[in-house]
């Protein structure tokens, strides 16, 4: 840029010298000296003008190319690790990238006539990371540490408190603690499978051929886990915070006083706040449907004010009695007697346990006739409340006996 500047500057000094020239001559016949010099001025001009025209030429081509390797940089990269670069090409379906990533990964196998391939670890820990961002129950519960697949975890809880302490007199002896109990909940690697299958000229045209993959995997994986978050029934999947169990959010602490069969009244919503210990408050979240978010919404205060509060900062929740509002899908949206509305609690007592490995096999020939590449996925895990004190279940009054 400095060149071009200084080019243009010394052609402003030279036009200003043919200028002067001018002006020195007006009305005049230029003699031989000056018609010279005129002349020389002129060819130096025309000379500059050559050369400033050749700069801003090659800063346009520098220009463009530097818009190309901008363009290139915001591209999603490939995987760094030389397997997840064969793994992205093998995704086009072409038979040389296939056989090439097979050839570098020769413990993946050929299994069963299908040519199957397995999705590299980076594959599989960006695609956890996604559905980590793409959950809230992801992102308020605890994430325990993997499982392997063939192993279990073992969290004691509180079943019975103890007895509280008592005065004695100085010589009699200390009351023995008869009612403390424990209880032991397991997480298990429960089995999700699926098999997703794309157009085999879909992803061999994408940008990314491994990006479209990962996303509709992650789509399909995380509503799976968001139903059973809160409406799993324990049983070969995770128990979900709707799901009355003694092993996780039981009836005792369901709360209905001051609603009514149909709508959730501002006392009913004090009445499960208040129902939760103040140790459990600073991390408290709802999480209810939308519907309910909107009949919730309508409530006013004995004021006659509003105790909804809309959020005001982007990527922040509202909040509803100064608690973070969380709406899923998935959660009961029917308002009858009996039925449950929302959930109320600490976040960090409910567990998610991913079982390790998540396993996808890539089916590049089982579907070839119909121009489709098979994607099959395994996933292992559990999830389950492990403090049901933490939280308060907000149930409409039951119907009249």
């Amino acid at each position: 840029m400095a060149k071009i500047y200084d080019l243009m500057q010394e052609r402003a000094a030279l036009t200003a010298q043919i200028r002067e020239l001018m002006n020195r001559v007006e009305g005049a016949e230029l003699g031989a000296e000056d018609k010279a010099e005129l002349t020389r001025m002129e060819a130096d001009f025309d000379a500059l003008n050559e050369r400033i025209a050749r700069e801003e030429k090659q800063l346009e081509r520098e220009r463009l190319a530097g818009e190309a390797q901008a363009a290139q940089a915001r591209k999603k990269p490939e995987p760094a690790d030389e397997s997840g670069r064969l793994f992205a090409r093998a995704l086009s379906g072409s038979a040389a990238a296939v056989q090439q990533y097979r050839a570098a990964a020769p413990t993946l196998g050929d299994e069963d006539q299908a040519g199957a391939l397995t999705a590299p670890m980076q594959f599989v820990e960006q695609l956890i990371k996604g559905l980590d961002d793409m959950l809230f129950m992801r992102q308020i519960s605890h994430i325990t540490p993997r499982l392997g697949a063939g192993q279990t975890l073992g969290f004691p809880y509180r079943a019975t408190e103890a007895a509280d302490a008592e005065w004695e007199g100085e010589v009699d002896a200390a009351a023995e603690e008869t009612t403390l109990a424990y209880g032991r909940r397991e997480f298990k690697p429960n089995r999700m499978a699926k098999l997703i299958k794309l157009s085999r000229t879909l992803v061999g045209h994408a940008p990314m051929a491994e990006g479209v993959v990962r996303d509709e995997m992650m789509y399909r994986i995380a509503i799976t886990q968001e139903k059973a978050y809160m409406t799993g029934t324990g049983t070969g999947q995770p128990l979900g915070i709707f799901t009355a169990n003694a092993n996780g959010i039981p009836t005792t602490r369901d709360v209905s006083t001051g609603n009514t069969q149909t709508a959730v009244t501002f006392d009913g919503l004090l009445e499960a706040k208040y129902a939760i210990k103040q140790q459990y408050w600073r991390e408290l979240n709802w999480v209810m449907h939308r519907d309910a978010a909107k009949m919730l919404a309508k409530i006013k205060d004995s004021d006659g004010q509003y105790i909804w509060q809309p959020s005001v900062q982007l990527g922040q929740p509202d909040l509803l009695l100064g608690v973070p509002v969380r709406m899923s899908e998935y959660a009961p949206n029917t308002f009858t007697a009996g039925k449950y509305v929302a959930v109320l609690g600490d976040f960090r007592y409910y567990w998610i346990c991913d079982a390790d490995p998540l396993t996808i096999q890539v089916l590049t020939e089982l579907y070839a006739t119909t121009n489709q590449i098979g994607y099959l996925y395994h996933y292992f895990g559990d999830g389950a409340p492990v403090v049901g004190e933490a939280f308060a279940r907000v149930a409409l009054a039951a119907a009249a006996g």
